[in-house]
């Protein structure tokens, strides 16, 4: 087996290869790179070795960078000190994480896994990866904890467990708080979209963002719409189109 090895700590790279070879002597450790630029250069100018270890966190920026300037086939197994949370995007993808230092048990338990799974490197799908870089950084993102809101001439804050939806009126945007007071925010729905979690906060449509605990009662219709009673309430009908109900009723089931 001919492994790439992705670190910028020079001692994590010598652990990885020496456990790597109490694993198996006849592993080869075809480099070892440790920035963005320079394993982007690799994988351009050599082959593709048969596995990766790569650290997430390099010199000269996140690893993830590799992936989207090449088109790499073959297994990785990344390590870092991420939360448990993003160890579980990773697992669900089938493509293993380790926390430093590595542990020779946990290393053995990946590499046996790659040689169960039997990956054909001209097979392996590589939107895997992509699909894995986008959990990690979903789940290591960090979304806002409050608003500035304008009301008359003075700026306040707003919390977001004060917050019960953001709705558009033509190119102004308001925050509604749960006891009903409504101010105007210097965001677009679409800047919103990017700054609240999408685990409490749904686009029900082209002008509102609800959160969850704001949903007083969904109705459905015979055309496939949603009816959304809000709380407090909206100042005119609310639906969820027939082409968002799927995704809107997982997520009220999640």
């Amino acid at each position: 087996m001919k492994v790439l090895i992705i670190e910028d700590e020079y001692h994590s790279a010598q652990r990885a290869k020496s456990l790597l070879f109490e694993y198996d002597q006849n592993i080869t450790v075809l480099d070892t790179v440790d920035s963005v630029e320079k394993a982007t250069l690799w994988l351009s100018k050599n082959q593709e070795p048969d596995l990766l270890l790569v650290d997430i966190h390099l010199s000269d920026g996140s690893s993830f960078e590799i992936f989207k300037k090449n088109v790499v086939k073959n297994p990785v197994i990344f390590t870092t000190a991420y939360d448990q949370y993003a160890i579980q995007a990773f697992k669900i993808n089938s493509i293993d994480y380790l926390l430093k230092p590595l542990d020779f048990d946990e290393l053995s338990q990946a590499l046996n896994k790659y040689h169960q799974l039997h990956y054909d490197r001209k097979a392996l799908d590589t939107t895997d990866i992509q699909r894995i870089i986008q959990s990690i950084e979903a789940s290591n993102k960090k979304y806002k904890s409050r608003f500035l809101v304008r009301y008359g001439d003075s700026l306040q804050y707003k919390t977001i467990d004060e917050i019960a939806y953001f709705f558009a009126d033509d190119k102004i945007v308001y925050l509604v708080c749960h006891d009903g007071k409504k101010y105007i925010i210097d965001y677009t729905l679409e800047q919103l979209e990017q700054h609240v979690q999408p685990e409490f906060f749904f686009r029900l449509n082209r002008k509102i963002i609800t959160k969850i605990d704001a949903i007083a009662k969904v109705k459905t219709s015979p055309n496939g719409r949603l009816f959304i009673q809000l709380k407090p309430a909206f100042e005119s009908e609310t639906y969820v189109s027939k082409e968002r109900s799927v995704e809107f009723k997982t997520w009220l089931d999640q």
